[in-house]
């Protein structure tokens, strides 16, 4: 072995990271930025979960049906879809995203991987709220508009056809009220436990350099 040998295997350390937040505080792009930044592979529960229905998978299937019922997805069905997708994983380094929702989740993950780093974003509900009920989706592309910082040309139609926007039931004031809600009596509870159960002292790889953010 070459005298290097030991620093590459220090430098291709497997590093293991989930992170956390209420629904509409920016996981999504908070993730992409740390996965860009210091390489790791992202899995977003929410992708996963609508490959799966869209595949038409057992899991998926079964998934569907507890979704358009209105009923939560049990906590074994989403550990063992999740569980599976990070067992692919198993010589890369990842940042999980929207999983662990529930206590009994994080328990699933914790007995099945030692994990390096919690990263717990801390938004103000109302915040979150404001966010979201601003924003306005173009349903046949997917774009999304925001009332108070990236508004349409003409309220209310899509720049590119001018068809009509909607809000989506996911971003109702109701619905964001009820979403939060469970994500403090569900999710803040499962944060608190991941947030106990990792070596602060291994935040950030520790062959890469942080930078700390004031925003």
């Amino acid at each position: 072995a070459s005298p290097s040998a030991p620093a590459e295997m220090a430098l291709h350390k497997i590093f293991r990271a989930v992170i956390m937040g209420p629904p509409g505080s920016g996981k999504g792009t908070v993730s992409a930025r740390i996965t860009k930044t210091f390489g790791l592979k992202h899995l977003s529960s929410g992708d996963i979960l609508r490959a799966n229905i869209n595949a038409k998978t057992e899991l998926g299937l079964l998934m569907k049906s507890c979704i358009d019922q209105g009923q939560l997805v049990p906590d074994d069905v989403m550990s063992r879809l999740i569980l599976s997708d990070l067992r692919a994983l198993d010589q890369s380094s990842w940042l999980l995203d929207g999983f662990p929702r529930t206590v009994s989740q994080a328990d699933a993950l914790d007995k099945a991987y030692s994990v390096d780093t919690v990263i717990n974003l801390n938004v103000p509900f109302q915040t979150i709220k404001q966010r979201l009920t601003s924003r306005w989706t173009h349903l046949p592309s997917g774009r999304v508009y925001n009332v108070d910082f990236n508004p349409p040309k003409v309220p209310g139609l899509d720049d590119v056809t001018g068809e009509p926007l909607v809000q989506r039931d996911d971003d109702t004031p109701e619905t964001v009220t009820r979403r939060l809600k469970a994500y403090e009596t569900q999710t803040e509870p499962a944060a608190a436990k991941m947030l106990l159960s990792f070596d602060p002292g291994l935040c950030f790889p520790p062959h890469i350099p942080h930078s700390s953010s004031h925003d």
